[in-house]
């Protein structure tokens, strides 16, 4: 599925690897590495090689597919292979694509005699194949709920972290091809900087225009009047509509609702998850302290501060204007409206 808005690919599987754009060296070099067994995946996704709830998932199913080539043939395949994804499984807690995509390849276990490895590539690439389709049809839905204006979006929620074209960035990609967007302001996303390195990279690609923003200044853009809507994706979003997503979002939902600013979060259906009540009920990733206390390896704080480093906030329901996923969108969310939409065949 092709797009004038929409040439940035992270995730390759060709000659029986996966090929992994390192996210951690962009935007000065482009280089793919090379994945030939789970271990080497969860060790990128542990590494933020990968990072983006829908791309983590699907690394994990091509993952299994590695899984059983291996150990097709051996009298403990089904041993060795559930063992691999256990350990994917525990890469990283909060993204709950992860778990979704890694029980769609655990069904594809049941029963075999051997491993079943036609049967779970083609799942991989089904999962892989589906997602693209579903962030290209959530970036017409969300397009269609914008007007015009500018709009903030935080961390990357682009073709980096999904299959391609990307949850908010495929929104912001859609509506920009409508003429509804002029400007996006990408926050740059502290520790990591993934706007600054990575949304901003990909904008530039599609020819977007894009302004990178300090988080801090973002209520300062809110009360100029230009942006009407904050567009962002989600690792994991609760039965009652409560939303994890990077760190730093929370505090972009309460400045956006004191301005008047609309809130948006896209992301497809598999990041519900119906188990989690609540915000309570999501795990929250701490990371090690010095990605905050350093950078790019060195060192920038004061010898002795110590540094509180989660990877995600929740943002209360109350505060989002619009969940778009690939069943439909929900407006203001709630418990019933979530049942509601993931009731639908």
């Amino acid at each position: 599925m092709s797009h004038q808005h929409d040439t940035v690919r992270a995730i390759e599987w060709r000659d029986d690897r996966l090929f992994l754009l390192d996210q951690r060296l962009l935007p000065q070099r482009q280089e793919f590495i090379a994945c030939s067994d789970a271990p080497s995946v969860a060790e990128a996704i542990r590494d933020m090689v990968v990072r983006g709830a829908p791309a983590i998932g699907i690394s994990a199913a091509y993952a299994v597919v590695m899984s059983a080539m291996q150990h097709a043939g051996e009298a403990e395949w089904g041993s060795a292979v559930r063992a691999d994804v256990d350990s994917l499984a525990a890469s990283r807690p909060t993204a709950v694509n992860l778990f979704w995509a890694l029980d769609r390849m655990r069904q594809c276990l049941e029963g075999q005699d051997d491993a079943p490895v036609e049967l779970l590539l083609a799942e991989a690439c089904r999962i892989h194949e589906e997602d693209a389709q579903a962030n290209h049809h959530m970036g017409e839905l969300g397009a269609a709920l914008i007007d015009s204006g500018d709009v903030i979006t935080h961390c990357n929620a682009g073709a980096l972290a999904t299959g391609g074209y990307g949850t908010a960035l495929g929104v912001i990609r859609s509506a920009f091809a409508a003429g509804k967007i002029g400007r996006v302001y990408a926050d740059e996303t502290r520790p990591w900087l993934q706007g600054a390195r990575l949304t901003a990279w990909e904008l530039v690609q599609d020819r977007i225009p894009v302004t990178l923003l300090c988080e801090g200044a973002a209520a300062s853009l809110m009360k100029s009047g230009r942006i009407s809507w904050v567009i962002v994706g989600s690792d994991r979003i609760a039965a009652n509509g409560d939303v994890a997503n990077k760190i730093g979002t929370y505090s972009l939902a309460v400045n956006a609702r004191y301005h008047g600013v609309r809130f948006m979060v896209v992301a497809p259906t598999s990041t519900i998850d119906m188990q989690s009540a609540s915000a309570a009920d999501i795990p929250i990733e701490e990371r090690d302290s010095m990605e905050v206390l350093g950078l790019a390896g060195k060192r920038i704080a004061a010898e002795g501060a110590e540094a509180w480093n989660p990877a995600f906030d929740v943002t209360p329901a109350e505060l989002v204007d619009a969940i778009v996923t690939e069943k439909g969108v929900v407006l203001k969310p709630d418990s019933k409206k979530m049942k509601a939409l993931m009731a639908e065949d």
